[in-house]
């Protein structure tokens, strides 16, 4: 789960002090949303908008004022308008919401089909993408260490929910099946599932295991960097499905939008 290259980080869009760093630094409470910048735009951005106010209010019991929050964004793509951008919001202060942007280098999704190592564990708080993400980037290296990509999560009833960096999906024939077990709904799944309904090929969700997926056509990743195939689940090959093209150009001609 490495993050490669320089980091640019502000604090309410200014450059922070040490002591502005040392609660994010030491306390493991809050959340995020991460995102490709190309030109300035990023696909989603209403739907990250919508994710930041939602994780604040259940948090903190606190409004987020995310008006200013693009303002921040705005300020930290401005001379990096190609980039990673990842907005992490807290507080020190009750009801005072910080908001700190971090602007690594432009990230690709891989070209090779992706293995996956399934481990037993959900994220708590699934459906929310907060910070506290030890275990994720344990399982990540103890995947890695073992040859994987990157680790797949599976509960102790068995149903895959998710990887520890992305959304895995499924295709059953042409239509796209979302596991149902506990995970957050990413802004690449949401975008997808609103372009599929579009197309009439609505995904749907249903219990996935190990052993079921094994009998479907195919999986793949999604996130902010895009889909990309599967192409192992633990020793396991998986097809990869005719379908997965027409995902990867839907995707494709997903639309930008300004920052």
């Amino acid at each position: 789960m490495s993050t490669s290259g320089a980091a640019i980080v502000l604090i309410n869009g200014r450059e922070p002090s040490i002591e502005q760093l040392v609660h994010p630094a030491l306390v493991n409470y809050g959340h995020f949303t991460a995102m490709q910048v190309r030109g300035g735009a990023t696909r989603g951005l209403d739907l990250h908008l919508r994710r930041l106010e939602a994780g604040h209010a259940e948090l903190f019991d606190s409004t987020l004022d995310t008006h200013l929050v693009l303002r921040y964004m705005r300020t930290a793509v401005e001379s990096h308008p190609d980039s990673y951008l990842r907005i992490t919001v807290y507080e020190e202060s009750l009801g005072i919401p910080q908001v700190m942007t971090v602007i690594r280098p432009p990230l690709e999704p891989p070209h090779e089909p992706q293995s996956l190592l399934p481990v037993t564990y959900i994220r708590p708080f699934a459906h929310m993408k907060h910070v506290g993400s030890f275990a994720q980037i344990h399982y990540n290296e103890i995947a890695q260490r073992r040859g994987y990509d990157d680790a797949v999560l599976v509960g102790f009833d068995g149903r895959v929910s998710e990887t520890t960096i992305a959304n895995i999906g499924f295709f059953d024939g042409e239509q796209v099946v979302w596991p149902d077990g506990p995970s957050l709904r990413g802004i690449t799944w949401q975008l997808l599932d609103h372009a599929l309904e579009s197309e009439g090929l609505p995904a749907r969700r249903a219990a996935v295991t190990e052993r079921s997926a094994l009998r479907l056509d195919g999986a793949f990743t999604a996130n902010s960097l895009g889909v990309s195939p599967v192409g192992r689940l633990g020793l396991h090959r998986l097809p990869t499905s005719p379908a997965f093209k027409h995902l990867s150009r839907l995707y494709a001609s997903l639309p930008w939008q300004s920052i």
